[in-house]
Protein backbone atom coordinates (compact mmCIF):
# COMPACT_ATOMS: atom_id res chain seq x y z
CA UNK A 1 0.00 0.00 0.00
CA UNK A 2 1.56 3.41 -0.91
CA UNK A 3 1.54 6.39 1.63
CA UNK A 4 1.34 9.96 1.07
CA UNK A 5 5.38 10.24 1.58
CA UNK A 6 5.61 7.63 -1.70
CA UNK A 7 3.31 9.50 -3.47
CA UNK A 8 5.29 12.37 -3.08
CA UNK A 9 8.39 10.71 -3.97
CA UNK A 10 6.79 9.42 -7.10
CA UNK A 11 5.89 12.58 -8.32
CA UNK A 12 9.27 14.28 -7.39
CA UNK A 13 10.79 11.63 -9.16
CA UNK A 14 8.89 12.64 -12.53
CA UNK A 15 8.84 16.04 -11.78
CA UNK A 16 13.28 16.05 -11.54
CA UNK A 17 13.38 14.02 -14.97
CA UNK A 18 15.42 16.36 -17.66
CA UNK A 19 11.85 16.73 -19.61
CA UNK A 20 13.66 18.96 -22.39
CA UNK A 21 16.04 16.17 -23.07
CA UNK A 22 13.15 13.37 -23.15
CA UNK A 23 11.33 15.74 -25.58
CA UNK A 24 14.22 15.76 -28.13
CA UNK A 25 14.94 12.14 -28.03
CA UNK A 26 11.42 11.44 -29.00
CA UNK A 27 11.47 13.33 -31.43
CA UNK A 28 14.86 12.36 -32.83
CA UNK A 29 13.84 8.20 -32.11
CA UNK A 30 10.37 8.28 -30.88
CA UNK A 31 11.48 7.10 -27.69
CA UNK A 32 13.38 8.14 -24.68
CA UNK A 33 14.39 6.59 -21.39
CA UNK A 34 13.76 8.18 -18.14
CA UNK A 35 15.85 7.78 -14.69
CA UNK A 36 14.15 5.49 -12.24
CA UNK A 37 10.76 6.37 -11.51
CA UNK A 38 9.90 3.49 -9.40
CA UNK A 39 11.98 1.85 -6.08
CA UNK A 40 12.80 -1.74 -6.30
CA UNK A 41 10.42 -2.63 -3.70
CA UNK A 42 7.66 -0.82 -5.17
CA UNK A 43 8.36 -2.51 -8.91
CA UNK A 44 8.42 -6.31 -7.06
CA UNK A 45 5.12 -5.38 -4.82
CA UNK A 46 3.67 -4.33 -8.70
CA UNK A 47 5.06 -7.96 -10.04
CA UNK A 48 3.79 -9.67 -7.37
CA UNK A 49 0.38 -8.23 -8.06
CA UNK A 50 -0.03 -11.01 -11.51
CA UNK A 51 -1.10 -13.59 -9.12
CA UNK A 52 -4.12 -11.86 -7.98
CA UNK A 53 -6.54 -12.17 -10.11
CA UNK A 54 -8.94 -9.71 -8.62
CA UNK A 55 -7.29 -7.16 -10.16
CA UNK A 56 -7.92 -7.59 -13.35
CA UNK A 57 -10.28 -7.68 -16.22
CA UNK A 58 -8.46 -10.06 -18.48
CA UNK A 59 -5.60 -12.09 -19.57
CA UNK A 60 -4.19 -12.33 -22.77
CA UNK A 61 -2.09 -15.55 -24.00
CA UNK A 62 0.01 -13.86 -27.01
CA UNK A 63 0.49 -17.52 -28.66
CA UNK A 64 -3.35 -18.07 -29.16
CA UNK A 65 -4.10 -14.77 -30.66
CA UNK A 66 -0.35 -14.72 -32.73
CA UNK A 67 0.85 -11.22 -30.87
CA UNK A 68 3.76 -13.27 -30.02
CA UNK A 69 4.67 -15.56 -26.83
CA UNK A 70 4.07 -14.99 -23.35
CA UNK A 71 1.26 -13.28 -21.48
CA UNK A 72 0.10 -9.89 -20.22
CA UNK A 73 -3.12 -8.84 -17.80
CA UNK A 74 -5.24 -5.57 -18.14
CA UNK A 75 -6.27 -4.25 -14.72
CA UNK A 76 -9.65 -3.13 -13.86
CA UNK A 77 -10.08 0.24 -13.56
CA UNK A 78 -9.79 -0.03 -9.52
CA UNK A 79 -5.70 0.49 -9.99
CA UNK A 80 -3.57 -0.05 -7.15
CA UNK A 81 -1.90 2.96 -5.85
CA UNK A 82 1.15 3.31 -6.87
CA UNK A 83 0.28 2.86 -10.60
CA UNK A 84 -2.50 5.02 -10.58
CA UNK A 85 -0.07 8.00 -9.37
CA UNK A 86 2.51 7.29 -11.61
CA UNK A 87 0.01 7.71 -14.66
CA UNK A 88 -1.31 10.73 -12.95
CA UNK A 89 1.95 12.29 -12.75
CA UNK A 90 2.89 11.59 -16.34
CA UNK A 91 0.44 12.88 -18.18
CA UNK A 92 0.69 16.27 -18.05
CA UNK A 93 4.36 16.07 -18.68
CA UNK A 94 3.59 14.46 -21.98
CA UNK A 95 0.40 16.44 -22.74
CA UNK A 96 2.97 19.24 -23.97
CA UNK A 97 4.30 17.24 -26.24
CA UNK A 98 1.49 15.64 -27.50
CA UNK A 99 0.25 18.65 -28.25
CA UNK A 100 3.51 19.74 -29.99
CA UNK A 101 3.15 16.66 -32.19
CA UNK A 102 -0.09 17.37 -33.12
CA UNK A 103 0.20 20.81 -34.10
CA UNK A 104 3.27 19.89 -36.22
CA UNK A 105 1.45 17.00 -37.92
CA UNK A 106 -1.72 19.37 -38.38
CA UNK A 107 -3.99 16.86 -36.13
CA UNK A 108 -6.57 17.82 -33.53
CA UNK A 109 -5.62 18.09 -30.23
CA UNK A 110 -8.53 17.11 -27.67
CA UNK A 111 -6.74 16.25 -24.76
CA UNK A 112 -7.53 18.22 -21.44
CA UNK A 113 -5.12 19.39 -19.10
CA UNK A 114 -7.04 16.74 -16.31
CA UNK A 115 -6.63 12.82 -17.02
CA UNK A 116 -9.45 12.58 -15.63
CA UNK A 117 -11.47 14.70 -18.23
CA UNK A 118 -10.02 12.90 -21.11
CA UNK A 119 -11.14 9.67 -19.74
CA UNK A 120 -14.25 10.95 -19.21
CA UNK A 121 -14.20 12.00 -23.17
CA UNK A 122 -12.92 8.46 -23.54
CA UNK A 123 -15.91 6.63 -22.00
CA UNK A 124 -18.49 9.18 -23.55
CA UNK A 125 -16.98 7.74 -26.95
CA UNK A 126 -17.66 4.18 -25.86
CA UNK A 127 -14.10 3.38 -24.70
CA UNK A 128 -14.57 2.52 -21.13
CA UNK A 129 -12.13 -0.11 -20.40
CA UNK A 130 -8.97 -0.12 -18.84
CA UNK A 131 -5.70 -0.34 -20.95
CA UNK A 132 -3.50 -0.42 -18.24
CA UNK A 133 -1.59 -3.98 -18.42
CA UNK A 134 0.63 -6.38 -16.39
CA UNK A 135 3.14 -8.23 -19.08
CA UNK A 136 4.53 -11.37 -17.88
CA UNK A 137 7.71 -12.93 -20.27
CA UNK A 138 9.24 -16.29 -19.53
CA UNK A 139 12.86 -18.14 -21.61
CA UNK A 140 11.55 -18.02 -25.23
CA UNK A 141 9.13 -15.46 -24.70
CA UNK A 142 8.97 -12.53 -27.29
CA UNK A 143 6.17 -9.80 -28.61
CA UNK A 144 5.05 -8.88 -31.92
CA UNK A 145 5.59 -5.60 -33.46
CA UNK A 146 2.62 -3.56 -33.14
CA UNK A 147 0.83 -0.55 -32.37
CA UNK A 148 -1.21 0.17 -29.18
CA UNK A 149 -4.83 1.57 -30.83
CA UNK A 150 -8.03 0.81 -29.08
CA UNK A 151 -9.87 2.77 -30.72
CA UNK A 152 -10.78 6.45 -32.28
CA UNK A 153 -9.93 8.43 -28.72
CA UNK A 154 -6.25 8.62 -28.55
CA UNK A 155 -3.21 9.64 -27.14
CA UNK A 156 0.27 9.46 -29.00
CA UNK A 157 2.66 8.49 -25.96
CA UNK A 158 2.58 5.68 -23.50
CA UNK A 159 5.01 4.65 -20.93
CA UNK A 160 6.56 1.02 -20.34
CA UNK A 161 8.20 0.67 -16.78
CA UNK A 162 10.69 -2.39 -16.33
CA UNK A 163 9.89 -4.61 -12.78
CA UNK A 164 12.73 -6.65 -12.98
CA UNK A 165 16.61 -6.47 -13.14
CA UNK A 166 17.63 -7.15 -16.44
CA UNK A 167 21.07 -9.08 -16.59
CA UNK A 168 19.98 -10.80 -12.94
CA UNK A 169 16.51 -11.62 -13.11
CA UNK A 170 16.14 -12.17 -17.12
CA UNK A 171 18.17 -11.71 -20.18
CA UNK A 172 17.58 -11.03 -23.52
CA UNK A 173 13.67 -9.39 -23.53
CA UNK A 174 14.73 -5.96 -24.90
CA UNK A 175 12.20 -3.55 -25.71
CA UNK A 176 11.95 -2.96 -30.07
CA UNK A 177 10.85 -0.03 -32.07
CA UNK A 178 10.79 0.17 -35.53
CA UNK A 179 10.03 3.23 -37.91
CA UNK A 180 8.75 2.46 -41.76
CA UNK A 181 10.47 4.95 -43.52
CA UNK A 182 9.04 5.87 -46.87
CA UNK A 183 10.65 4.63 -50.14
CA UNK A 184 13.71 3.13 -47.45
CA UNK A 185 13.87 0.51 -45.60
CA UNK A 186 12.74 0.50 -41.78
CA UNK A 187 14.86 1.45 -38.71
CA UNK A 188 15.09 -0.33 -35.75
CA UNK A 189 15.84 0.88 -31.98
CA UNK A 190 16.54 -1.61 -29.02
CA UNK A 191 16.37 -1.01 -25.45
CA UNK A 192 17.15 -2.00 -21.85
CA UNK A 193 14.61 -1.43 -19.92
CA UNK A 194 16.19 -1.31 -16.65
CA UNK A 195 14.51 -1.98 -13.47
CA UNK A 196 12.15 1.19 -11.89
CA UNK A 197 13.22 2.86 -15.13
CA UNK A 198 10.48 4.20 -17.60
CA UNK A 199 10.18 4.10 -21.36
CA UNK A 200 8.29 6.37 -22.88
CA UNK A 201 7.77 5.99 -26.52
CA UNK A 202 4.83 6.66 -29.46
CA UNK A 203 1.99 4.96 -29.30
CA UNK A 204 1.75 4.91 -33.96
CA UNK A 205 4.03 7.89 -35.53
CA UNK A 206 5.96 10.73 -34.80
CA UNK A 207 6.44 13.86 -36.58
CA UNK A 208 9.56 13.61 -39.42
CA UNK A 209 10.53 16.62 -41.04
CA UNK A 210 10.66 16.46 -44.91
CA UNK A 211 10.92 19.07 -47.72
CA UNK A 212 7.41 19.61 -47.65
CA UNK A 213 6.70 20.04 -44.11
CA UNK A 214 5.89 17.51 -41.19
CA UNK A 215 4.90 13.80 -42.07
CA UNK A 216 4.16 10.73 -39.86
CA UNK A 217 6.98 8.49 -39.21
CA UNK A 218 4.80 4.98 -38.91
CA UNK A 219 6.09 2.85 -35.66
CA UNK A 220 5.14 -0.17 -34.31
CA UNK A 221 7.09 -1.58 -30.81
CA UNK A 222 7.50 -5.26 -29.87
CA UNK A 223 9.79 -7.26 -27.26
CA UNK A 224 13.02 -9.61 -28.23
CA UNK A 225 13.00 -12.96 -27.17
CA UNK A 226 13.86 -13.81 -23.62
CA UNK A 227 16.93 -15.89 -23.45
CA UNK A 228 16.56 -16.66 -19.54
CA UNK A 229 14.91 -15.66 -16.09
CA UNK A 230 11.24 -13.76 -15.75
CA UNK A 231 10.75 -10.75 -17.08
CA UNK A 232 8.01 -8.22 -15.64
CA UNK A 233 6.93 -4.92 -17.61
CA UNK A 234 3.88 -2.21 -16.57
CA UNK A 235 2.48 -0.94 -19.28
CA UNK A 236 0.69 2.48 -19.31
CA UNK A 237 -1.52 3.78 -21.80
CA UNK A 238 -3.21 7.25 -21.13
CA UNK A 239 -6.57 6.51 -22.98
CA UNK A 240 -9.01 3.53 -22.38
CA UNK A 241 -9.78 0.55 -24.69
CA UNK A 242 -13.26 0.05 -26.54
Amino acid sequence: MSTTTDTARLHQRVAAADWTQLAEELDTYGCALTPRLLTPAQCARIAGLYQRDEQFRNTIDMARHRFGSGQYRYFTHDLPEPVAELRAALYPRLLTIARDWAERLGRPAPWPDSLEKWLAMCHEAGQDRSAQILLRYGPGDWNALHRDVFGDMLFPLQVVIGLDAYGTDYTGGEFLLVEQRPRAQSRGTTTVLQQGHGLIFTTRDRPVATKRGWSAGVMRHGVSTVRSGRRHALGLVFHDAT
